[in-house]
C-alpha cells in the first residue's frame, strides 16, 4: 500500500514557478510508474506528466511540454513535478499517483491505483 502526500502548490503570477513535490511512503517506489494529473474547476481530471518505474522516460501532456518537467528521487522516494511558465489555464488541484510497472507511461487515470490528496495551483493574471 503505497502512500503519496503531495505539497508545494500555492498562488503564482502569469509567468512564475512552483516545484510540486510528492512523498511516497509504505511501497518499493521504484516498482512504480509515477504519474501527475490535475483537475481544474468545472472540468475533468487529466493527464499532465509521468515518470516510469526505471527512471529511463517521461511522457508529456502536450498542454504543458517545454513547461513541466517531471523527475523523482529514488533515495528520497519522491516524485517532483518543475512548472515554469505558468499560464491561467494551469488553475487547478494537482494529484500524484501511482501505477503498477506494467503500466508504462499510461496516462489514463483508471491505471492508477494510488492517489495523494491533491496540492492546489492557483495562477493569476
Amino acid at each position: 500500500q503505497v502512500q503519496l502526500v503531495e505539497s508545494g502548490g500555492g498562488l503564482v503570477q502569469a509567468g512564475g514557478s512552483l516545484r510540486l513535490s510528492c512523498a511516497a511512503s509504505g511501497g518499493t517506489f521504484r516498482t512504480y510508474n509515477m504519474g501527475w494529473f490535475r483537475r481544474a474547476p468545472g472540468a475533468e481530471r487529466e493527464f499532465v506528466a509521468a515518470f516510469s518505474w526505471n527512471g529511463y522516460s517521461a511522457a508529456y501532456a502536450d498542454s504543458v511540454t517545454g513547461r513541466f518537467t517531471i523527475s523523482r528521487d529514488f533515495v528520497k522516494n519522491t516524485l517532483f513535478l518543475q512548472m515554469n511558465s505558468l499560464k491561467t489555464e494551469d488553475t487547478a488541484v494537482y494529484y500524484c499517483a501511482a501505477a503498477n510497472r506494467a503500466t508504462w507511461l499510461t496516462r489514463r487515470d483508471t491505471e492508477y491505483g494510488y492517489w495523494g490528496q491533491g496540492t492546489q495551483v492557483t495562477v493569476s493574471s
